[in-house]
């Protein structure tokens, strides 16, 4: 059996969930000559787009039935597909009960992981939309890739016209990516049914198997580091709004490390109801604010750390408008990208024309944040992934004990819950002061807790009088508490759950320093 280099394209059958770019391939195939199989809203919807085409009912003699759920089963169907070209016997078969052989087989699934992750969708609901048909037909295309081109994504349709109208067919080399492609696409979609149909979610156990199915969204100019070569790759089960979907609005290309910034940036405006700002600088924040302007949130964010600012990324939970545009034209800012549910007119037309980096900067629209990211996290490391709940859980007030004879003051529980909201983010060993719901100090990823703490009271300078310190997980001694106060910090909010938690309450005690225990640690590595 021999795989001819370039198979002409005489026959299509489509039948697909996904009508994106189909009215535009259809009329490229018709261009060509191609004659033209459908089934059901497929068919209908190229009929409205002026396309000639044949009904798969009408072909094989056989009605669509039970609600659509029988279509394409059918040895008419199926013969075409897999009958192999330069067998005699295959073609006397086909021939003998009047198979007409299809070169090009477009199909895409029911929206099965779609519906399951829709809030609110029942179990039946979610049942209907395991496709049969559509997956048979496509393992049988992919199959007889030597003979057939299989295409299952709208992505794939340019460079099958393009050979189409090039070589009159498709290459051996295109139909074997095309197959792979497909049994990919289809291990994917049993994969998403098997977790749904085992009941494997977030409240239970973690699956028994992991099987990831990630497409290549593009290949990147190199990892980290110039030496190392990178690629990003779509969850096509992640609905919520993130960078890999997002659409960018100018700037130039982005790199790998823009992204892990930008991914930072995203996740920490997630966690604030109010117009909220952050900075990020190397992964880590060195800058946020909250506040009821979006512009005065911008400014105070940038005002954390001004010189590690330049360079960074933004991040936003509301529209960047007018307004907080002008703030980052203004002299002596250079930023590196930004993300934000949407961006105005009239901000686009400033952040790109304006400030001398204007050819440069990123802008990524991401849209509304209203679904939430997946609950789990996952972390590749040599031999395997591991797997775990994603640090989202929000923390009541509630359940915050202060443990020393000084209470906090009424008007600083603001800073002492954004100081909280904000240690999860930066990484650990991980101090933050926060004084007016702004970032004014960082300490991150030191070996000695201590180190942190006089590393966020260096870069917040003067500012530290009067700020709230919080930390991710216990003192392990009181000589943080006595840095602390010394620089003027005027609460402390922290786990607690060390064995010397007394001798760090008897400190804050000596210095009238109010301790919250929150009971909930937040490393992050």
């Amino acid at each position: 059996m021999t795989a001819p280099d370039v198979v002409p394209i005489r026959t299509a059958l489509i039948s697909v969930s996904d009508k994106l770019g189909l009215s535009d391939l259809a009329a490229g195939l018709q261009r060509a000559g191609v004659a033209i199989y459908s089934t059901g809203g497929t068919r209908r919807h190229l009929e409205q787009s002026g396309i000639d085409v044949m009904d798969v009912a009408e072909y094989t003699g056989f009605p669509e039935m039970l609600d659509g759920r029988v279509k394409t089963l059918h040895p008419k169907i199926f013969g075409g597909i897999l009958a192999i070209r330069d067998r005699d016997d295959h073609m006397d078969a086909i021939e003998e009960h009047d198979i007409i052989p299809f070169d090009l087989v477009i199909v895409n699934l029911y929206p099965f992981a779609a519906t399951a992750s829709r809030p609110g969708a029942t179990r039946e609901e979610c049942v209907e939309q395991i496709d049969i048909g559509g997956p048979s037909l496509v393992r049988a295309a992919a199959k007889n890739h030597n003979d057939v081109a299989v295409s299952t994504s709208p992505e794939q349709y340019s460079e099958i016209l393009t050979q189409l109208e090039s070589a009159g067919g498709t290459t051996h080399e295109l139909r074997s990516e095309l197959a792979a492609d497909a049994f990919d696409h289809t291990a994917g979609y049993d994969r998403a049914i098997a977790d749904f149909m085992r009941g494997d979610t977030i409240g239970g156990e973690f699956p028994s198997s992991l099987n990831l199915s990630l497409r290549r969204k593009t290949q990147l100019r190199y990892g980290e580091n110039p030496h190392q070569r990178a690629a990003l790759y779509a969850d096509p089960s992640d609905r919520s709004a993130n960078l890999v979907s997002a659409r960018q609005i100018s700037g130039k290309e982005l790199s790998y490390n823009n992204l892990l910034d930008l991914d930072a940036a995203l996740e920490i405006v997630r966690g604030f109801g109010g117009p909220a700002v952050s900075v990020i600088k190397h992964n880590n924040p060195c800058g946020a604010a909250t506040d009821t302007k979006l512009a005065r949130a911008c400014r105070r964010a940038l005002a954390g750390d001004p010189l590690s600012a330049f360079g960074s990324v933004l991040g936003f939970n509301r529209t960047v408008d007018r307004e907080t545009a002008e703030l980052l034209c203004e002299p002596g800012l250079f930023i590196e990208a930004i993300v934000a549910p949407d961006f105005s007119a009239e901000a686009v037309g400033l952040l790109t024309s304006k400030p001398r980096w204007r050819e440069n900067v990123r802008l990524m629209q991401v849209g509304r944040l209203d679904t939430p990211p997946s609950p789990i996290q996952r972390r590749f490391i040599s031999g395997g992934v591991l797997v775990q709940d994603a640090d989202r859980m929000t923390s009541s007030m509630l359940q915050w004990k202060t443990v020393t004879k000084t209470k906090v003051a009424d008007e600083l529980w603001d800073d002492v819950s954004f100081a909280w909201e904000m240690v999860r983010h930066v990484k650990s060993n991980a101090i933050v002061l926060a004084k007016d719901t702004s970032l004014i100090g960082v300490g991150a990823g030191q070996m000695s807790r201590v180190d942190s703490v006089e590393i966020s009271i260096d870069k917040a300078g003067d500012r530290a009088q009067g700020s709230v310190l919080a930390s991710d997980a216990f003192f392990p001694f009181p000589d943080s508490i006595e840095v602390a106060a010394e620089a003027g910090v005027v609460a402390v909010i922290q786990p607690g759950g060390s064995r010397r938690d007394q001798e760090v309450i008897d400190a804050c005690d000596k210095h009238n320093l109010p301790l919250v225990l929150t009971g909930r640690r937040h490393f992050k590595h």
